[in-house]
């Protein structure tokens, strides 16, 4: 039956014999359409909604009016802590923990138990392969046993409260994660004071990593970052060489979807502490381009310092083309250019044999005759 449907939900529950009542629901539909958020779209979310959201709702609008002993929703933690790529599902199941709040403050039985992973696979789990596994256990979400998960489920019911948690957590996993990429609720968790936490993107690049770039020439410098991203694409594949992952090949041929792809922005974003937008691995599609990128972040080019003066020249140009030919002035021009030409010529020679020499009168020299000028050159230069 679609449970998608209420006028389907409301004939079942009228259509339930008298003879042996329903006393309870237990609403566990649900289905996926993983995506980053800024791909999400409204045909998306009503595919995650209808049979999450959209369905409780019919249950509870169908039974309402019935003496039940449990109302029981199937939840996710996704709505409680968030999960990479999914929003439309962390929404869907958030409604049904509202929903669970409000039957009760109705005076109905209802809980909704935000789930963590279950090691049995099901309809929403079985297309997870081991990358997939190893990722959430890296997130510090271990898989818990059916029997276990089934146990919890009945102190969920005995407890009462609308809306707990069921998730097999590893506090030592969590612990390696940067501190920003973990929900709010488990940063608190964690948050006993003892705990050696890893350093998270700031903002601000790392100080070592910079250093070690500002070192080595730019080919080098590409080729640290290389390392480095290719290094962190085959942790979150699952791969434990960095060579099961080509520089030019697109992530996308490398089994990266939304999920891995948010992954790898935190592993780099904590290496680097730089702040990386989520879909940095779709923009820059390959290892080798996004280490271009992170190489353009961490070592930006220097300021031309001789822009300004290249600027003047061309001023120069400009009113030397303006001036009307007159040998005096010509003259005079030709003098002082002649004189910053040495002046440039000299700085420079001074610069490499550590002599140097008085300024320049520039006045004395617009005033000097031929002779004079060049009497002063053979005397000043070097033979």
């Amino acid at each position: 039956m679609d449970v998608t449907d209420g006028a389907a939900v409301n004939d079942l529950v009228a259509g339930v014999d008298p003879a042996h009542p329903l006393t309870g629901v237990v609403h566990a539909a649900g289905a996926l359409d993983d995506a980053v958020v800024t791909s999400q779209t409204p045909e998306r979310l009503a595919r995650v909604w209808a049979p999450k959201a959209t369905a409780a709702a019919h249950l509870h609008a169908a039974t309402a009016h019935l003496r039940l002993g449990m109302f029981v929703m199937f939840s996710s933690a996704a709505g409680v802590m968030g999960s990479p790529g999914q929003a439309n599902y962390a929404a869907a199941n958030a409604y049904c923990d509202a929903l669970a709040t409000h039957r009760q403050a109705m005076g109905l039985p209802a809980v909704s138990v935000a789930w963590g992973l279950w090691a049995d696979a099901s309809g929403m789990t079985g297309h997870l392969d081991e990358a997939d596994l190893a990722r959430m256990s890296r997130s510090g979400i271990a898989a818990m046993s059916g029997e276990q998960a089934l146990g919890l489920m009945d102190a969920a019911c005995w407890h009462g409260a609308p809306q707990p948690a069921a998730v097999q957590l590893d506090l030592r996993a969590l612990a390696a994660q940067p501190a920003d990429t973990l929900p709010a609720l488990l940063r608190t968790l964690l948050d006993n004071g003892t705990t050696t936490r890893r350093t998270a993107a700031t903002g601000a690049p790392a100080a070592g990593l910079v250093a070690q770039l500002a070192a080595v020439p730019v080919e080098e410098q590409h080729r640290i970052l290389l390392a480095l991203v290719r290094t962190q694409a085959a942790a979150v594949l699952g791969h434990t060489d960095a060579g099961a992952v080509s520089a030019d090949t697109p992530f996308k041929d490398l089994g990266f979807d939304s999920l891995t792809g948010v992954e790898l922005r935190n592993r780099l974003a904590a290496a680097t502490g730089l702040r990386l937008p989520a879909t940095v691995v779709f923009r820059h599609p390959t290892p080798s381009a996004i280490a271009a990128e992170l190489r353009e972040k961490l070592c930006p080019a220097q300021a031309d310092s001789s822009a300004p003066v290249f600027g003047e020249l061309e001023r120069l140009e400009a009113a030397m083309a303006r001036l009307v030919p007159h040998d005096e002035v010509r003259d005079r021009l030709a003098k002082r250019l002649e004189a910053l030409l040495w002046r440039l010529t000299d700085d420079t020679s001074a610069e490499a044999t550590g002599r140097h020499h008085p300024t320049v009168d520039d006045g004395a020299l617009d005033s000097a005759s031929d002779d004079e000028l060049f009497e002063f050159i053979d005397r000043e230069l070097p033979s």
